[in-house]
């Protein structure tokens, strides 16, 4: 009995440990507070910036403006709201007004109609879900008229994002004849210096397929590049009409693709390679890629949030020979001390907020989920996620100590 009561007690206070060690949640902090981030994933990487756009509680901005019917109007529409004012909008993202007509004239593509872009499209809007988990969203929007097609699309103030983790917690609704999309992008005179890296929704496809593509995916003769291409069925049953978190990992050799944290794609061909911007928008033309909507029909884009972590090219990075800036190095700066404080995205509880990580390798996880990062930290016969991991290893160790003491 006094061989059992010794080796009860040894065991009582392993659990109690695993209780303490379940129940202690990583600290949460201030960017200021984090020198990079590290993601979780099967293509973990560090980066040096994050920031966070919510838009569910907004509901002093919310309304959804009347389509404005004519092309030049539509194109010089003022902002929606003082929200697209704000310097949380302007320091951030630019509203995009550009149309297609050159490209219409010039038949550099297929399209049939006139496509405009116009900020009287993009607009915070109340929730009127039932058992709604937001206020409020944003919602972009593209709707056929009869002269021509109104769309939307904002990109990055910054044009010199070098790799990037992006998520967003949205759906698409409406009819066929759309696309929506998030991605990379940097221009060039030739189609095959294009660099690009998409994620899009088409209206006309079914509801639980997406299409992930690092461009170009077809040649200047028009023949397809199918390595460029990734067709995918949403997992667990969902569809594009349904929320979901999707995320985009632009790292130096791979992107990758996740939906609600489960791995989706992952592209290495023709992966991106030098600093870009980052794009979402929502629109049609009756090409062939989007297909054809009819008239008085719509579709929209709608988000409660955008999560981004990301490094960024400055003057201090730019190259003596004046050609293109070099990344920053981040994990040189690790290496040099200058990256001890590491944050995660993805180890926290709360969407929008920081945790401090005990550092960890880039090794990853591919069944991660959201929150429940795998990225390393301090050693623990629990694992990073509080789980007993070890317990077997243990035991056998715990009864060699009590033997050695003279206690059996």
């Amino acid at each position: 009995m006094v061989i059992i009561g010794h080796v009860s007690s040894l065991l009582i206070l392993l659990f109690v440990s695993s209780a303490a060690t379940q129940d202690a949640s990583p600290q949460v902090v201030s960017d200021d507070q984090c020198q990079c981030y590290l993601t979780n994933g099967s293509n973990a990487h560090y980066f040096t910036k994050h920031k966070f756009f919510d838009f569910r509680s907004l509901s002093e901005y919310a309304g959804v403006p009347e389509i404005i019917q004519d092309p030049w109007g539509s194109s010089h529409a003022h902002a929606t709201s003082d929200f697209f004012l704000s310097d949380q909008w302007t320091d951030n993202w630019v509203t995009q007004s550009w149309n297609n007509s050159e490209l219409l004239e010039s038949g550099a593509n297929d399209a049939s109609y006139l496509l405009i872009n116009s900020p009287n499209n993009i607009y915070i809007e109340a929730n009127r879900d039932e058992d709604a988990s937001s206020d409020t969203y944003l919602t972009m929007r593209t709707s056929r008229l009869p002269r021509f097609q109104t769309a939307a699309e904002f990109e990055s103030v910054a044009t010199g994002l070098h790799y990037i983790s992006v998520r967003m917690f949205a759906r698409t609704r409406g009819a066929p004849g759309a696309v929506t999309a998030m991605f990379t992008y940097r221009g060039a005179e030739e189609l095959a210096d294009v660099q690009e890296s998409d994620l899009e929704i088409r209206t006309m496809d079914p509801l639980e397929t997406v299409q992930y593509t690092n461009q170009p995916s077809y040649t200047v003769d028009g023949d397809d590049v199918p390595e460029a291409t990734r067709n995918v069925t949403l997992p667990r049953g969902l569809r594009w009409t349904d929320w979901a978190v999707y995320r985009m990992d632009w790292t130096p050799m791979t992107t990758t693709h996740y939906v609600d944290g489960e791995e989706v794609a992952a592209i290495n061909f023709q992966n991106p390679r030098d600093p870009s911007q980052f794009f979402f928008n929502c629109w049609g033309d009756g090409g062939s890629w989007s297909g054809v909507m009819r008239r008085g029909h719509e579709a929209f884009l709608q988000i409660q949030w955008i999560d981004m972590l990301y490094n960024q090219t400055t003057k201090s990075t730019a190259r003596s020979d004046g050609g293109a800036p070099e990344q920053f190095d981040v994990l040189a700066e690790r290496d040099a001390g200058l990256c001890q404080q590491v944050c995660s995205i993805d180890q926290t509880d709360e969407v929008g907020t920081t945790v401090v990580i005990d550092g960890g390798s880039l090794g990853g996880d591919e069944d991660s989920n959201e929150g429940d990062g795998d990225e390393g930290g301090a050693s623990s016969i629990f694992g990073v996620d509080g789980h007993l991991h070890h317990l077997s290893l243990w035991i056998p160790f715990i009864i060699a100590v009590t033997i050695g003491t003279g206690l059996i």
